[in-house]
């Protein structure tokens, strides 16, 4: 007889309560998996961007300065071609051979020319500049006269040698200020060459010629006999000698005349004089040597140099919005590559006059020109030009062409002071600014005065309402 086990049926009861188990396990994880799968329209609901709300920046407390910065070119001004107006040195056609012309010392680049600086040698004669608005075109010497000789006249008074007048006449009070001129720069003025003595001692020989020869016309007329016995014998009618000896004394006073003229006319040319290559006249002064066109042993013909304003000037371009906001008259701060700094001061702004006509006033009266965009574009957002003087050049004579900062300082505010971006200020219909502040939850409007404003920051005052540092302003949506 078989006697069942007793743990057979405890074996049951475990396996039953297992199975059970893992079917409520299963459903479990299937209820959860089910809980997190989402559908497609599901999953980009929940993902949508929460409602937008305004963008704000806070109130700042500082200090603001307004400055335009931009880049510029430094520069001597306009150049200016300088050519020979004729030779150099005496124009004789004397049997003396001088040689060809050659440049003997050639103008300096970089060297500073003021009245009566020598620019060049040409065959060992020297090349003078002297102000002027009338070019040198002919030779001047005793007789001449015009506007040049009035000029030279009035640049000799300017150098210490008094012409004696400036009559527009080359006298010889002219000549000997011009030797004197000449001998003090270590040179001798031209003085007549070999064949203008030779001339002058033709024509004083004729002259005497023609004395002589009028004396013998006269003497001739005594024919050897009694003047007065043959009076009586032809008292009534006139010989034919008489009538010769007539000729004669007319003849010989005409000669005589004409020599006096010629040797009068001759003089009054005669002495010192300034060859037509010798001076150079130009409308301002000082100037600067820009670059020589001629080198020792060169021909001088054709342009010899090139001449600037000595006044070093920077010349830069900048936006309409900025120029807008600068005058003739302020001050600028140039900085060079190095880091070094000197001082402008805004000699034109817009307009197209050249860097040699900085600071000088357009026709039509002062002021043109001197603000916003160029004269005539007809477009406020145009560049405008500028033109910076630099009255101490400093580190900048030596920097033709060079690159540099410059920085215009359009104000500072008085201390710290309220700011806030560009942005959160707007105009109202009635043409006032307010700024609108997110306070509690809500945005109000707070009315301000707006002053000073500078690298995307303005400075803001409230109008009777009340704005603090760290106040949040409406920049954006």
């Amino acid at each position: 007889m078989n006697i069942p086990s007793p743990r057979g049926p405890e074996r049951r009861s475990r396996q039953v309560a297992l199975i059970v188990g893992v079917v409520t396990l299963v459903g479990a994880g299937g209820w959860f998996a089910g809980a997190q799968m989402q559908s497609p329209a599901d999953a980009l609901a929940s993902h949508e961007p929460p409602k937008a709300g305004p963008v704000t920046v806070a109130v700042a407390r500082q200090k603001l300065t307004a400055n335009v910065v931009t880049q510029g070119s430094v520069e001597f001004g306009t150049p200016k071609s300088v050519s020979l107006s004729g030779q150099v040195g005496s124009a004789s056609s004397s049997k003396e051979e001088t040689g060809t012309a050659l440049v003997t010392k050639a103008p300096a680049e970089g060297a500073v020319l003021t009245e009566g600086s020598v620019l060049m040698q040409v065959s060992g004669r020297p090349v003078f500049v002297l102000r002027g608005s009338v070019p040198m075109y002919r030779m001047l010497g005793p007789g001449t006269t015009g506007d040049d000789v009035r000029q030279l006249q009035s640049a000799l008074r300017r150098l210490g040698h008094d012409p004696g007048g400036v009559t527009g006449h080359f006298g010889q009070g002219t000549a000997a200020a011009v030797a004197q001129w000449y001998e003090s720069k270590g040179f001798q003025a031209q003085t007549p060459s070999a064949d203008d003595q030779a001339q002058l001692g033709d024509l004083e020989k004729a002259v005497t010629d023609a004395q002589l020869g009028l004396l013998q016309a006269q003497n001739g007329g005594a024919g050897g006999e009694d003047e007065g016995s043959q009076h009586d014998v032809d008292a009534a009618t006139p010989s034919s000698s008489d009538a010769t000896h007539e000729l004669e004394l007319k003849s010989a006073r005409e000669q005589l005349q004409q020599a006096n003229d010629a040797l009068s006319a001759f003089k009054a040319a005669y002495g010192t004089k300034i060859p037509a290559g010798e001076v150079v006249f130009l409308p301002e002064l000082p100037v600067r040597v820009g670059k020589a066109k001629v080198h020792l042993g060169d021909s001088p013909a054709g342009p010899v140099a090139t001449v600037t304003s000595s006044d070093v000037v920077v010349q830069a371009v900048v936006p309409g919005t900025d120029g807008a906001s600068l005058h003739k008259g302020m001050p600028a701060r140039i900085e060079t590559t190095d880091g070094k700094y000197v001082t402008g001061v805004l000699a034109q702004v817009g307009g197209t006059a050249a860097a040699g006509d900085a600071g000088k006033g357009e026709a039509g009266g002062e002021g043109q020109a001197d603000s916003g965009a160029d004269a005539g574009s007809g477009d406020p957002s145009a560049p405008v030009s500028l033109v910076i003087s630099v009255p101490e050049t400093g580190t900048l004579k030596n920097e033709a062409g060079a690159t540099v900062k410059v920085t215009v300082d359009l104000g500072s505010s008085k201390g710290a002071v309220l700011v806030v971006p560009l942005a959160a200020v707007h105009t109202t219909a009635d043409g006032k600014a307010d700024v609108r502040v997110q306070r509690d939850g809500k945005v109000v409007d707070v009315p301000v005065k707006v002053g000073l404003s500078a690298a995307g920051q303005v400075e803001v005052t409230p109008d009777g309402s009340s704005l603090a540092e760290g106040d949040q302003v409406v920049v954006g949506q």
